[in-house]
C-alpha cells in the first residue's frame, strides 16, 4: 500500500490542483487539463536525480505560502458567509446527527471524508529530512489550525452555495487572488508529492537492506543527511504508474476513491506496527498496546470499511498494486533467505578444508587469489565446491568481504580489516573492506595494490598468530585488525589548549606517552599548561619468517592476481509443489536476472576473474 500511496499522491495532488483552471476557464477541455498534469508530473520525476537538497530551500516558503492562503481564504469565507453558525461544526454532536439522519449514505460518505486528512501525512512521510520534535510543533501549531480554518471557510461558503460542492475550494477563492492562489496550490501539490516520493525511496531502500526487495541502485544525494536518496528504477516505475493512473482515470473522483483506500490502509498498517513497537521496542504492558490498537484501529476500520465500498469505482487499483508488490517482496525474500540458510548450513571449517586438501593432494599455484564472499566467518560452501573439484590454491589466498556501513565516508586507513585463517604456512587471510554510502566502489588495479599493501602491513606486524598450529573454527577466523595505521604516525601531539584528557597508565605505556607540566609563563598568564608528547615505541626486529613471508607476497603480486567469484542459483526441488516451482524457478529467477548484481562484481576486471556457479535446490 505504501507503493500505491506513492503512485496516487502525485497523481491526485497535481491533477486536483490543475483542475482549477476549468473554474476560471469553463470551456477548457478535460484533455488539456490531463496533458498539463502529465507535463508537471514528468518534470517532477525528471528532477528527482538532483536530490532534495538542491531544491529544499523552496519547500518551506511554498508550504508557508500555501498555509497562509488557505487560512486567509478560510477566514474571509467565514466572515463573509457564516460567521456565527459555522463554529457549531466543532461539536461532535453534529457528526452523530449526520450519521443518524443519513444512515447508510452517511457511512459511505466516510470514504470521501477521509480525503480531508490526506496530504497531511506527507509531513510525516520522511523523518530522514526533519526530526520528530520539529514535525510535531509544525503540525500542532501551524498546519492543523490552518487546515481547520480552510475547511471551515469552505463549509461556510457551501452553506450559501450548495450547488458548488464539486469545486468548492476554487470557487470559494475571491477573484482578485484566484491566479496567485492557483500557482501556490500547484507548487504545494508538487512539494507534497516530492515528500511522498522521497519516502517511497527510503522505504524501498530499507526493504532492500532487509532482503525483502530486489537489489536496486541507491544514489545518496546528500553528504550530510543519510535519508536523502534517489533510486532511478523506482523513480521511473512510479512515473509510469502515475501517468497510467492520470491518463486512465482523468478525473479526481475516481482517483480519490483509489487514493482514499490506499491512504487509510497505510494508516491501519501503521497502527498495527505501532502497537508492536509499544509492546516490543518500548517494553510497555500489553494492555497499553491493546488499548492503542483498539482506539485508533477501530476508527480506521470504520473508514476502511467505507472505502471498500468504492472498490468497483477505482478502489481496485491499489489492491492490485499491493498484491503485485507484496508477491514480489515475498518471493524475493523467500528465495534469498533459503539461499543464505543453505550457505550457513553448509559452510566449511578450515579443519575440514585442510583434511580434504590432504586427501586430494593440495597444490599451490603462483599468484594471489581474491575470493569474494558474503560470509565473514568460516569458508563459503561454493569455494569448498570449487576446491573439491580443483584442489589447487594460490600462494596467497584472501577471502574478501565488501560491507557497507551507514556513514558517508570511511578513511582509507580504516577501510581494511585483515585477519589470518589457519596456520601461517597456509598463507590464507580474510579481509573485510568497508565502504561508506558516499564512497565509490572501484575494484581496479589501485584497489588491488592498496589491498596487497595493507596485507603486507599486516604480515610485517608479526603479531597476528604466534602458534603455528592455530586454525580457525566456525566462530572465529583469528583476530581482525585495522591495517594501514602505523605507530610512527603518532610522533607528537601538543595539548596547547589546556584541555584535560585522561589516559590509562596501560595506554600510556603502550603509546609511549610522557607528560610534562610546564611552570607558569613569564608573561603572567599564571596557568600552567600540560604538554603531552607521543613517542614512537621501540619495536623489536622483525622475525626472519615474517620477512620471508613478505617477500613471497611481493613475488606472488608480480605473478598476478586472480578474482574468484561465486554465483549461486536457487531452484525448487522436484518434490516441491507447483506454486513453489512457479515462484522460485520462474519469478525469483526472473527477478535475479533483471536486478543489479552485488556492487563489488560490477567493477572487477573480467580478464582476471574466475566465476563459479552452483545450483542450490530448496
Amino acid at each position: 500500500m505504501v507503493i500505491a500511496d506513492g503512485v496516487f499522491t502525485p497523481a491526485i495532488s497535481v491533477l486536483s490542483a490543475v483542475t482549477g483552471i476549468q473554474v476560471a476557464v469553463p470551456s477548457l477541455h478535460d484533455d488539456i487539463v490531463t496533458a498539463v498534469s502529465c507535463i508537471i508530473l514528468a518534470g517532477l520525476f525528471a528532477l528527482q536525480h538532483v536530490g532534495t537538497r538542491r531544491v529544499a530551500f523552496l519547500f518551506a516558503p511554498i508550504v508557508i505560502a500555501w498555509l497562509f492562503c488557505i487560512s486567509s481564504i478560510g477566514i474571509y469565507n467565514i466572515v463573509s458567509y457564516n460567521p456565527r453558525g459555522i463554529w457549531s461544526a466543532l461539536s461532535p454532536v453534529y457528526m452523530y446527527k449526520f450519521l443518524k439522519i443519513a444512515g447508510k449514505d452517511g457511512w459511505i460518505s466516510l470514504g470521501g471524508i477521509v480525503l480531508c486528512v490526506t496530504g497531511t501525512e506527507a509531513m510525516f512521510a520522511d523523518l530522514g529530512h526533519f526530526n520528530q520534535q520539529s514535525i510535531k510543533l509544525a503540525f500542532t501549531i501551524v498546519v492543523y489550525p490552518c487546515l481547520i480554518l480552510g475547511y471551515f471557510g469552505q463549509a461556510a461558503y457551501l452553506s450559501k452555495h450548495r450547488d458548488d460542492v464539486a469545486e468548492s475550494f476554487y470557487k470559494s477563492i475571491p477573484k482578485p487572488v484566484f491566479w496567485p492562489v492557483f500557482v501556490v496550490a500547484t507548487l504545494a501539490a508538487i512539494v507534497g508529492s516530492q515528500a511522498v516520493i522521497s519516502a517511497t525511496f527510503s522505504i524501498i531502500k530499507q526493504c532492500v537492506s532487509l532482503c525483502c526487495f530486489p537489489r536496486v541502485k541507491v544514489i545518496h544525494t546528500s553528504k550530510s543527511i543519510h535519508g536523502q536518496i534517489y533510486i532511478p528504477e523506482i523513480n521511473w516505475i512510479l512515473f509510469l504508474l502515475c501517468l497510467a493512473v492520470t491518463i486512465g482515470f482523468r478525473d479526481t473522483i475516481t482517483i480519490g476513491n483509489a487514493y482514499g483506500l490506499a491512504f487509510i490502509s497505510v494508516m491501519l498498517v501503521t497502527t498495527c506496527l505501532m502497537a508492536l513497537v509499544i509492546l516490543i521496542v518500548w517494553g510497555r504492558n500489553i494492555f497499553w498496546a491493546l488499548g492503542f490498537l483498539l482506539v485508533f484501529g477501530s476508527i480506521e476500520l470504520m473508514y476502511i470499511s467505507a472505502s471498500l465500498m468504492k472498490v468497483p469505482q477505482g478502489g481496485w487499483v491499489p489492491l492490485v498494486l499491493t498484491f503485485v508488490f507484496m508477491s514480489i517482496m515475498y518471493i524475493w525474500n523467500y528465495g534469498t533467505v533459503k539461499k543464505y540458510e543453505y550457505d550457513l548450513q553448509n559452510k566449511v571449517t578450515m579443519q575440514t578444508l585442510l583434511s580434504i586438501g590432504q586427501n586430494l593432494g593440495l597444490v599451490r599455484v603462483p599468484g594471489i587469489g581474491f575470493v569474494y564472499t558474503e560470509l565473514v566467518s568460516a569458508v563459503p560452501p561454493i569455494f569448498a565446491h570449487f576446491f573439491t573439484n580443483l584442489p589447487a590454491l594460490h600462494d596467497f589466498l584472501v577471502l574478501v568481504s565488501v560491507k557497507s556501513v551507514p556513514v558517508p565516508y570511511i578513511p582509507s586507513d580504516e577501510r581494511y580489516l585483515i585477519g589470518r585463517i589457519g596456520p601461517k604456512r597456509l598463507r590464507m587471510y580474510r579481509c573485510v573492506v568497508r565502504y561508506g554510502y558516499k564512497d565509490i566502489h572501484k575494484d581496479d588495479h589501485k584497489f588491488e595494490d592498496r589491498l596487497v599493501a595493507r596485507l603486507g602491513d599486516f604480515i610485517l606486524t608479526g603479531e597476528d598468530v604466534e602458534d603455528e598450529s592455530f586454525s580457525c573454527d566456525d566462530g572465529s577466523d583469528g583476530n581482525m585488525q585495522l591495517s594501514g595505521i602505523r605507530s610512527s604516525s603518532l610522533v607528537h601531539a601538543i595539548n596547547s589548549d589546556g584541555a584535560s584528557r585522561e589516559i590509562s597508565s596501560k595506554g600510556k605505556e603502550l603509546l609511549g606517552i610522557s607528560q610534562v607540566e610546564h611552570p607558569s609563563r613569564p608573561n603572567g598568564n599564571g596557568n600552567g599548561k600540560k604538554r603531552v608528547r607521543f613517542e614512537t615505541p621501540k619495536r623489536k626486529e622483525p622475525d626472519p619468517a615474517v620477512i620471508q613471508e613478505y617477500e613471497k607476497l611481493k613475488e606472488a603480486k608480480e605473478k598476478g592476481v586472480v578474482y574468484i567469484l561465486g554465483h549461486s542459483y536457487v531452484e525448487a526441488s522436484n518434490a516441491s509443489s507447483l506454486i513453489k516451482k512457479l515462484a522460485i524457478n520462474v519469478v525469483y529467477t526472473f527477478l535475479r536476472r533483471i536486478c543489479r548484481g552485488p556492487s563489488v562484481v560490477l567493477h572487477i576486471p573480467q580478464e582476471n576473474s574466475i566465476e563459479i556457479g552452483v545450483v542450490y535446490r530448496v
